[in-house]
């Protein structure tokens, strides 16, 4: 390590990995992305770490090289092959500085890049950003994303017949956008195109569920699929993305895949089911905020199989001031939401013995914008309320510390106040089940009650998802641990992970 380079000491919650691409050229797998430090300016030519990793085998974690590392003071890189052997990279100049497409000659092997050249403005839209070529009938064309990926987002196309330019613009600019309808499916862009085995031609590209009031999105920006007609020497048709449409004849759901990834496409109502089983491992589309403390996650100890044991982080999910977090994590693992309507539960079997111990679930969409439902130690004259049937002023203004549910949550949008209910007494020392639930396109519900108690599950609160509605990503569904600050060191155990797909609004 004598030749590394601190590039950051701490990360700010929205730098990291932007925009990877990938492609697949002579047998190899390429990707190309940036890593972003947004805390730096930026004019800043440090500010953005451009990277190439290349593999045979994507499957194969080992196949994969380390890093090479390429100058260049923007995002959204692309690799393009030209017919005579050449080798491009394609990128988003910093918009703030210049809004423009850059491109230039490259050896992905070892990262030298020649003199970056401007090769298109696009078409006035703000932030030109995302672009990749295709070699057809001819022309060089280049697809980009124009209008930020708010609701102005949107598609746009220009061509040449030289790979430099200059590139003339689609006169039927945006190909692809949603902007200035009523559609539910809102800020359409950032798009690309590729064939199928028949040689059909095709569409993903980013969309948000959120018509076009944009308040409530709390799955964020998906991936959609969308058929294209693209005749020879013509401009590319995308058809317009709807909730409901037809399109070329999909291949088979019955995938034979060599991976051991999580298959989110075999159709509706695929859930998660996970009993933590002895020898088992945790599946791999449960995801850690920032880079995991591996000790603190633990598939079926010995002392209680069948169960995942979280060890508590000092920080809790919003960390110092909701932006940075130090070496020593954040105890929290969760899966996305994928779905409209969902249920999604755990049994939690904690027993903190020191004050502000707390274990729970969240839908957390980053450390500025969760909820969490929790158990904690707190002081008896914390609580707020109290089930139906309880005596809320048992406790009184006591000091003495009791087990209690404790909602909190964190946005830049109104969030509910928070609320701490004591444990009934013929809970405690028991497991309890934790639950969120989206029973409408607008808000979660909030529940607690004795493990394998149906009947008994209270519900504590509904919360707007307009707070979790926020920035390019979507909310996770997961569980966390943590001393609040303090130096205790309960462990929490997880068990019965579920999580019920019931619904998918597309209109």
């Amino acid at each position: 390590m004598s030749s590394w380079v601190l590039w950051a000491s701490e990360v700010e919650w929205l730098a990291g990995i932007w925009a990877p691409t990938l492609r697949h050229h002579n047998d190899t797998f390429w990707l190309v992305t940036t890593l972003v430090d947004d805390d730096r300016e930026a004019a800043d030519a440090s500010r953005w770490d451009n990277i190439i990793f290349k593999a045979r085998d994507p499957f194969d974690l080992g196949s994969w090289t380390d890093a090479v590392h390429f100058e260049f003071e923007g995002y959204d890189t692309e690799p393009f092959w030209d017919d005579d052997g050449k080798t491009y990279i394609n990128g988003a100049h910093a918009w703030k500085i210049g809004p423009w497409i850059q491109q230039a000659e490259a050896d992905l092997d070892t990262g030298e890049v020649g003199e970056w050249r401007i090769i298109w403005n696009g078409t006035g839209g703000m932030v030109p950003e995302g672009p990749h070529i295709y070699r057809k009938d001819g022309y060089y064309y280049l697809l980009a994303a124009e209008g930020g990926t708010g609701l102005g987002h949107m598609v746009t196309m220009a061509r040449s017949e030289r790979i430099g330019g200059p590139y003339q613009s689609n006169p039927w600019n945006p190909v692809l956008t949603n902007a200035n309808t009523t559609n539910y499916f809102q800020t359409v862009g950032h798009a690309d195109l590729f064939q199928d085995a028949s040689g059909n031609w095709w569409c993903a590209a980013l969309a948000t569920r959120s018509g076009p009031e944009w308040l409530n999105f709390p799955m964020g920006r998906e991936t959609v699929l969308t058929s294209a007609t693209w005749s020879e020497g013509e401009w590319p048709y995308l058809t317009p993305i709807e909730g409901k449409m037809s399109g070329w004849k999909m291949q088979s759901e019955d995938l034979d895949i060599d991976g051991s990834g999580y298959l989110i496409s075999l159709g509706e109502g695929q859930g998660d089911a996970f009993d933590f089983a002895l020898n088992s491992t945790l599946p791999n589309h449960l995801t850690y905020w920032r880079y995991p403390v591996e000790d603190s996650y633990t598939v079926s100890p010995p002392e209680k199989p069948n169960s995942l044991r979280l060890a508590p982080s000092k920080l809790n999910l919003t960390a110092y001031n909701g932006n940075y977090a130090g070496p020593e994590g954040q105890t929290f693992i969760g899966r996305r939401q994928q779905d409209t309507l969902f249920t999604y539960s755990v049994e939690l079997d904690f027993q903190p013995t020191e004050e502000e111990e707390e274990a729970g679930v969240t839908a957390f969409l980053t450390q500025n914008h969760h909820f969490d439902l929790g158990v904690a130690l707190l002081p008896a004259r914390l609580s707020t309320q109290a089930f139906p049937g309880q005596n809320l002023s048992a406790g009184g203004n006591s000091s003495d510390l009791k087990l209690q549910f404790r909602f909190r949550g964190i946005s830049y949008a109104p969030v509910p106040t928070e609320i701490v209910i004591p444990v009934p007494e013929d809970w405690v020392g028991k497991p309890l089940r934790l639950e969120i639930k989206a029973a409408n396109v607008t808000h979660y519900s909030f529940a607690a009650g004795p493990a394998g108690a149906a009947s008994q599950i209270e519900t504590i609160l509904y919360a707007s998802n307009d707070a979790v509605s926020w920035g390019f990503t979507g909310v996770f569904l997961g569980v966390y641990s943590t001393s609040n600050g303090g130096t205790g060191t309960t462990p929490a155990y997880i068990a019965n992970w579920r999580y019920s797909p019931q619904g998918q609004f597309r209109d």
